[in-house]
């Protein structure tokens, strides 16, 4: 196996799952120690749940599952030390979630945990309710999200749900000035899967023709070194194993990719196309171009 993975188990395989533990390969290649969970769709399809009408529909988008559906799982996976990753688009849900995961955490003793720090993740947060900014970091909970969710949707996103609340989606900046870490992702195969668009995306907020627009907000995109902490040292903190990767250091995992140009210094319409010249695993060589 040439990559590394951290999954994350459907509801439909909770209870065998949960029987069974968290499973760990042993030799840092594979871990199965989440549950995923869902809530509502998606923005271009108007399913995502608002807390008021699209701007272009006379509705709030839909709520997939329900409170008696997904509480029991969080209540369970919190006492089996199983991490919960649920994705949440619309303000309305990320709101939903939030409160049931502060509620589960509440319900179950400390002492009752099976891990005592359990990084629970919220998968896009893409629009939020300014009031729910702060919750994330009050609660313990991780934003899970992709950059280039932002420069693919915004060409439409004003017509959904207007400039107005397009001020508080895919808002990173937001999201980092709350004290909060981001994992960066690439949402493959949803999207390209390609890390070099969701830098840019990151950081240039702005498509990949180099296109911006009213709405956009273009202050909402992060710095070159947060942005390589997107893809890096968070995402290692939000799988358990910011001990071992994410950074080049004595003792971790010898786990590199090697650009012919330097993403931190080229131009912005530059990032995405550098070129890969070698990949590393574990000190070994897998690709040379």
């Amino acid at each position: 196996m040439k990559h590394r993975v951290f999954a994350s188990a459907n509801i439909r395989f909770r209870d065998k799952r949960l029987a069974e533990g968290v499973y760990d390969s042993g030799d840092h290649m594979y871990q199965l120690a989440a549950i995923k969970l869902y809530i509502d769709g998606t923005l271009g399809s108007r399913s995502a749940a608002l807390l008021a009408n699209y701007n272009d529909a006379d509705h709030p988008g839909y709520i997939s599952f329900e409170r008696e559906e997904l509480y029991p799982t969080m209540v369970a996976a919190l006492k089996a030390g199983f991490q919960i990753q649920t994705h949440a688009i619309g303000d309305k849900a990320n709101r939903l979630i939030l409160d049931w995961y502060q509620e589960a955490m509440l319900e179950v003793p400390r002492e009752e945990w099976g891990n005592p720090d359990p990084r629970w993740r919220m998968e896009h947060a893409q629009l939020m309710n300014p009031a729910d900014f702060p919750r994330f970091k009050e609660i313990g909970i991780l934003p899970s999200m992709q950059p280039s969710h932002a420069i693919g949707d915004l060409h439409y996103a004003e017509e959904r749900i207007g400039l107005e609340r397009l001020q508080w989606a895919y808002a990173w900046r937001t999201m980092i000035d709350h004290g909060n870490i981001i994992i960066g992702g690439t949402d493959a195969p949803a999207e390209r899967g390609n890390p070099r668009i969701e830098f840019y995306a990151a950081v240039a907020r702005k498509d990949l023709n180099g296109f911006s627009a009213e709405g956009w907000n273009p202050d909402l995109s992060v710095t070159r070194e947060e942005a390589l902490k997107m893809f890096t040292v968070w995402p290692a903190y939000g799988a358990f194993q910011e001990d071992i990767k994410g950074m080049v250091k004595v003792g971790y995992l010898a786990d590199f990719t090697v650009f012919d140009k330097d993403i931190m210094t080229i131009t912005d319409n530059e990032i995405p196309l550098v070129q890969n010249q070698m990949t590393i695993v574990g000190g070994k060589i897998v690709f040379k171009k």
